[in-house]
């Protein structure tokens, strides 16, 4: 039997605990914490070499585009005042192109008139000239003929001298063929054109010059030939005056157009030279504003992306500030309100009031209790009293629930020793007792019997008063025992539980602050999402397991104040 105890005990002890060799799931989620801190510091550093760089980058390409800019706008400046220059001065050249032409124009209008008139001043003097010439040729043969007649005082002459008047003296002499009709109509047109400007000049003529007497006519004749040669003389005068005045006018007019000409050329060449240059000056300007407004646009782009790269960098910088913020304030909330937590659910400690109701050192506590209560052995709830006292308070509860197991064998091996020598002593006792009885059978017959009977029950009820008072002893003590454990045990239970709630509330405001975080939508970085995920899931199997943990000790703690109460009753009783 003893051994048999011996090998339950021993069995019982054998029982794996599951959490001894494991790490505890809060460093583990705690050293996560730490390298995705670590791991988020080295993103944002990397970041902020590239945003530096890139920075460096926009401020060296912002001042040469500012350079261009300026440069193109200069260019550009230059170049419209050019072409307004241009335009200018074209216009000018256009405005003296018109007048030129006009002026040209006008002049070669005047010296092709002036030319007409020239030809008829030159005609009409021709002709004037022909028919004074004419007119002094018959005046002067008239003269002649009349000179010739009045010196022979022939009868023609007596015709003459009754002529009476100027015109017939010219019909007589026609008549004579002196004269020709023609010469006598020059005469007399002259006579008439005299008349006619002596009338003008003196008023009416004594009609007694044109009387007839042959030295009144001759001399008529002779102031006629000498006015018809003043006429003439004077006419060629003034063709003499007005061809100088037309060859003066002509020669001014023909240098004025050569030189307008000479200036209208010039102007037009000005003009496509001009307009060459505008047009150049027009595709240099239509290149650099292209340039230039490339050159802006490519500036507002750079501007608009460096301040949205700025604006995602200043973004993500704050986003990963308040990654590392969750982190920090979960790590922090976890590191401050589960240590008592995680050393009840994963400590190596078998003081841990968790552990030792999931530990193999209370299925044997409890195995004890059940079979001490079964088979009524006080020597076996004492031992588990002291095994349960020992796992509380032993930092090696196995050496000494092994110590109190070697100690209850002995015991148990010195009570067979004693019960052995009781035995042999009675066996002796017997023999000789039925030696005697042998030789006394009948004398003492019914005294042995009733001896043996009275013996017996005697010894009996010493041992059964024996055994109760040890019993009774036994579980005063067990009882005292009891008590101190189980007030022991509530204190420590409501000291465990204190710590499981305070590690529960901190490890469901670590998921808050971590879920939080990583369910927005708007971070502004690429946040480890993955060992977010991984931190959660093991918080939620932290958060599982001090739950659990919490349940198994209440249920442990109701447990074992049942089986207080109950072994207490019956200890009563």
């Amino acid at each position: 039997m003893n051994a048999k105890w011996t090998g339950l005990c021993f069995l019982a002890l054998a029982l794996p605990m599951a959490h001894a060799n494991q790490a505890s799931p809060i460093t583990k989620v705690l050293q996560l914490m730490s390298d995705m801190q670590t791991k988020v510091i080295g993103e944002g550093e990397a970041a902020h070499a590239i945003y530096v760089e890139f920075a460096e980058m926009c401020e060296e390409r912002s001042k040469n585009l500012q350079f261009e800019i300026k440069t193109g706008k200069g260019e550009v400046a230059g170049l419209e005042a050019a072409i307004d220059e241009e335009t200018a001065m074209a216009a000018a050249l256009d405005t003296k192109v018109e007048e030129l032409t006009g002026s040209i124009a006008t002049d070669e209008g005047d010296l092709e008139a002036a030319t007409k008139i020239r030809a008829k001043e030159s005609t009409d003097f021709m002709a004037e000239e022909k028919e004074l010439s004419e007119v002094i040729d018959a005046l002067q043969r008239a003269i002649g003929i009349l000179e010739r007649e009045m010196a022979k005082h022939g009868a023609s002459m007596m015709q003459i001298k009754n002529a009476g008047s100027l015109a017939k003296t010219l019909q007589l002499l026609v008549d004579a063929a002196a004269l020709t009709s023609a010469d006598a109509k020059g005469i007399a047109a002259l006579v008439q054109t005299q008349q006619s400007n002596d009338d003008a000049d003196m008023g009416a003529p004594d009609p007694a010059v044109y009387k007839g007497q042959s030295g009144g006519i001759i001399d008529t004749l002779g102031d006629l030939l000498e006015k018809a040669e003043g006429q003439l003389a004077e006419l060629r005068n003034k063709e003499t005056a007005a061809l100088h005045e037309f060859e003066m006018l002509k020669q001014s007019l023909q240098d004025k157009i050569k030189y307008e000409t000479k200036e209208l050329d010039e102007a037009k060449t000005g003009i496509a030279a001009s307009n060459e240059k505008k047009a150049t000056a027009e595709g240099d300007l239509e290149v650099t504003t292209k340039n230039l407004n490339e050159d802006v646009t490519a500036l507002s782009e750079l501007h608009s992306e460096c301040l949205s790269k700025a604006q995602d960098y200043e973004a993500e910088t704050k986003s990963r500030g308040e990654e590392l913020t969750a982190i920090a304030t979960a790590k922090k909330v976890i590191a401050e309100s589960t240590s008592g937590a995680s050393g009840l659910s994963y400590g190596l400690s078998q003081v841990s009031l968790l552990q030792r109701s999931q530990s193999g050192g209370l299925k044997v506590v409890r195995f004890l209790r059940e079979l001490a209560q079964k088979h009524h052995f006080p020597a076996l709830a004492q031992l588990s009293m002291r095994m349960d006292a020992a796992i509380r308070t032993s930092d090696d509860p196995f050496a000494k629930v092994k110590g109190l197991i070697q100690d209850m064998i002995e015991t148990l091996e010195k009570e067979a020793e004693a019960d052995a020598t009781e035995k042999a002593f009675c066996d002796k006792e017997l023999a000789e007792t039925n030696a005697k009885k042998d030789a006394k059978t009948s004398e003492i017959k019914k005294l042995s019997t009733k001896i043996d009977q009275m013996t017996s029950r005697t010894a009996q009820l010493k041992e059964e008063v024996a055994e109760l008072e040890k019993g009774l002893s036994a579980l005063a003590k067990t009882q005292a025992e009891m008590d101190k454990i189980r007030l022991e045990e509530k204190e420590e239970y409501a000291k465990a539980k204190e710590e499981m709630e305070a590690g529960i509330k901190g490890v469901q405001l670590a998921l808050k602050v971590l879920r939080d975080y990583y369910a927005k939508s708007d971070k502004a970085h690429a946040s480890d999402e993955g060992g977010g995920a991984g931190i959660i899931g093991l918080l939620e199997v932290v958060e599982s397991d001090f739950s659990k943990g919490l349940i198994e000790m209440t249920s442990t703690e109701e447990a074992a104040q049942a089986a207080y109460e109950q072994e207490t009753k019956e200890n009563e009783i």
